[in-house]
């Protein structure tokens, strides 16, 4: 199991767009992927309506979580897709 946290770089946080983009990142990857939020909501990266549900806002520090056999290659493309901002 992998732990990192990164900052949502992202200028309107993790709405509908971003959160897709996130699950199609999440879904390439066999591992359980989950991230926490500074008030400790804990979301499914791979279920857009679990992301949407964790209300991330611009700015904010989420905590990501990768358990399984390719974590270390999901949570680095993970990471990735949030740095570079989904696609904003």
């Amino acid at each position: 199991m992998i732990t990192k946290k990164v900052t949502v770089t992202n200028a309107t946080g993790l709405h509908l767009r971003p959160a897709g983009m996130l699950c199609e990142t999440a879904m390439k990857y066999s591992s359980k992927i989950t991230f926490k939020t500074d008030n400790n909501y804990e979301a499914n990266a791979k279920s857009v309506l679990s992301v949407l549900g964790a209300c991330v806002k611009p700015g904010e520090d989420i905590t990501i979580t990768c358990d399984g056999a390719d974590e270390e290659a999901a949570i680095a493309d993970i990471i990735k897709s949030i740095e570079s901002g989904l696609g904003e």
